[in-house]
């Protein structure tokens, strides 16, 4: 899943930027605050992780204009400010979570996990569909309790199917989630490779990917 981060300390940016990146996640990074808005209104992130103090715009800024924009992307907003009244500041203007710096990367991913098991109509912390189980807080997947044993990328490309399921997920997004440079999958045909994986790793599981030509994929019960 592709996230953004904003974060105007360079050294903790980087530090954030190659853990989340190891855990698996597809990443932009900036450290201002207008440039967060800017990526924002480009493209669309699973999760947003939002520094509040930031130049050009700070966190609180940014939060409001995204929300009066329509953006949805849940956010986790990283502060020093520890007072209740910040706190609910925060959440008021539309964040999502609140964590307070100095914090321990784990409880970030935590709280990550978190944000991203509460997608809008999906009920429950497991992503169902027939057979098929989907963790995104462990990111792992499996038929009957049996591991698929899916490559990082195919599981991206998996659980943006089953989020958004019965719904077609085009390629664009597709390449937006599972690849830092998204035009590379754009220009072949890379990601018709990791669906047709995808579909024998499937066999038995009482799901199916179909081809919408022309746009890309959606998952259906069989």
């Amino acid at each position: 899943m592709r996230l953004l981060l904003a974060e105007d300390d360079e050294a903790l940016r980087s530090v954030l930027t190659r853990g989340l990146r190891e855990a698996g996640y597809v990443l932009d990074a900036v450290g201002r605050g207008d440039d967060a808005l800017h990526m924002l209104r480009l493209n669309e992130y699973a999760a947003t992780v939002l520094d509040w103090r930031m130049p050009g715009l700070d966190g609180l800024e940014v939060v409001e204009a995204m929300r009066k924009a329509g953006i949805r992307s849940p956010v986790l907003m990283l502060t020093a400010r520890d007072t209740t009244a910040d706190r609910v500041r925060g959440l008021d203007a539309g964040a999502d979570d609140y964590l307070v710096k100095p914090f321990d990367f784990s409880e970030l991913l935590a709280r990550l996990r978190a944000l991203l098991r509460r997608p809008a109509g999906v009920e429950g912390t497991v992503l169902r569909r027939g057979a098929l189980t989907v963790d995104p807080s462990t990111r792992e997947a499996e038929v009957d309790g049996a591991s698929l044993h899916l490559t990082a990328t195919e599981l991206t490309i998996l659980e943006l199917l089953v989020r958004r399921s019965p719904a077609v997920v085009d390629r664009k997004t597709i390449a937006a989630h599972g690849w830092e440079d998204d035009t590379v999958p754009l220009g072949s045909n890379t990601i018709e490779v990791h669906v047709a994986r995808l579909r024998a790793k499937l066999a038995g599981s009482g799901v199916a990917i179909l081809t919408v030509r022309g746009t890309g994929y959606r998952l259906v019960e069989a």
